[in-house]
């Protein structure tokens, strides 16, 4: 560690060098993909978004995080992606990575992040910087003659089963929103980006997350990939495995006959295409309109959520409207001192807060105390009796049960990065 520098890299450092660093630690970059690997870290150079940490003049460690926003019950904040974190073969086991990581952390925080993800290549190493296991990203397979023959909406229901999910919200009006329906082009960016979170919020879903628009020009410019935008939804998808094979980046849908109209564009292929490979949730409203029982789920990858400030990551966090509690909280969190210590957690109405509390000489006997991990787990709906079993939480169980409840969720992802 003696003699190391860790700073952001700046536009003289020379870009081969992060190169032959992921080629070390991933493996090579085929000739196609350069352009856009080059594209992508100079525009995180640009940002201050890449971490570099240097052995005199040589570039031994990095990674970076991307600016997005996540949505936890229809609520989004502003969520740091964290990715690309590689060391040099030579240097690994001499606590590189911890330090790098810590310089990472304190540069989120101070960009203002309430909170940040990453997808875990070694868990050990992010655990002991306040991340935990919080939620996964699926992979759903359908076979494409399921998607032939929908399933029709219960005919003891009305038309209001048809409406969009929330009232008010994307897709509303005197015709159904799938009448919206056109081909997305580039120039529909902001357009995408605003309708995947118009519908992320309408469904409530917990852990989603969308990028900047600008993220979304070179897939929407790609020949290869087809893209359709309604008032309420919106699907990607490019053929794969020799046009046996649909492959869906994004399907989200905020009514019912926005889903149907999207599902039918993918079952217009059935006739070439064997099965569709699409990213949902594990209880995705389109799980349920096929007519058999034909999707199969597959976890893909874990994903870690850390909270990094957590009175922002409770203030910017939906909660179910009915139900109320107030609970003092003892917070440990070495890395980030400033979310140690105690606090009041009080949740109702659908909101949260966390107020620092006073310093009583002693602890009170009703104090529930959580590390960065135990907070990070709870945060994503992980019950406090798993987290008290694992050493994550301790104090007493009375309001247990009403914290399981504000925080249930079943946290997915859709976005790799």
């Amino acid at each position: 560690m003696t003699g190391l520098d860790i700073r952001p890299l700046t536009g003289a450092d020379d870009i081969e060098a992060e190169l032959d660093l992921r080629r070390r630690a991933f493996g090579p970059i085929s000739t196609a993909e350069r352009p856009d690997w080059v594209t992508a870290v100079q525009a995180s150079i640009r940002a201050g978004a890449l971490i570099g940490v240097f052995d005199g003049k040589r570039l031994v460690a990095s990674a970076r995080y991307h600016p997005m926003r996540q949505w936890w019950r229809g609520r989004c904040l502003p969520m740091a992606g964290v990715a690309g974190v590689k060391v040099a073969p030579e240097l690994r086991g001499r606590g590189t990575g911890k330090a790098m990581m810590a310089a990472l952390l304190a540069e989120i925080s101070h960009r203002g992040y309430p909170v940040s993800v990453l997808y875990p290549s070694t868990v050990p190493l992010y655990r002991s910087m306040g991340w935990e296991l919080a939620g996964g990203r699926y992979e759903t397979y359908l076979p494409a003659r399921s998607l032939a023959q929908l399933a029709p909406a219960d005919p003891l229901l009305s038309a209001d089963a048809q409406r969009p999910a929330a009232a008010g919200g994307p897709g509303t009006g005197s015709r159904p929103a799938a009448g919206s329906l056109r081909r997305a082009e580039p120039g529909d960016e902001a357009a995408v980006v605003k309708v995947i979170g118009e519908v992320h919020a309408a469904l409530r879903q917990c852990g989603p997350s969308t990028r900047d628009p600008a993220d979304l020009d070179g897939w929407l410019a790609d020949d290869d990939n087809f893209a359709y935008l309604a008032d309420d939804g919106f699907v990607s998808y490019q053929w794969s495995r020799r046009h046996r094979e649909i492959d869906v980046r994004w399907l989200v849908a905020g009514s019912a006959a926005t889903a149907r109209a999207l599902l039918q564009i993918l079952a217009s292929h059935g006739s070439m295409a064997d099965r569709i490979r699409t990213c949902l949730g594990p209880d995705d409203p389109a799980t349920w309109l096929t007519w058999e029982a034909d999707a199969a789920l597959r976890l893909r990858g874990r994903w870690m959520l850390r909270l990094v400030n957590a009175p922002a990551a409770i203030a910017g966090r939906g909660f179910p409207a009915g139900g109320a509690v107030s609970v003092p909280v003892e917070l440990a969190d070495r890395q980030l001192p400033a979310n140690a210590g105690r606090w009041q957690l009080t949740i109702g109405g659908g909101t949260g807060v966390l107020d620092r509390a006073g310093e009583p000489a002693a602890r009170p006997d009703n104090v529930l105390r959580l590390s960065a991990r135990g907070l990070a787990a709870l945060y994503a709906g992980i019950p406090l009796s798993t987290l008290r079993m694992a050493g994550l939480a301790a104090g007493p169980a009375a309001n247990d049960d009403a914290l399981d409840g504000a925080f249930a969720c079943n946290a997915f992802m859709i976005d790799n990065f």
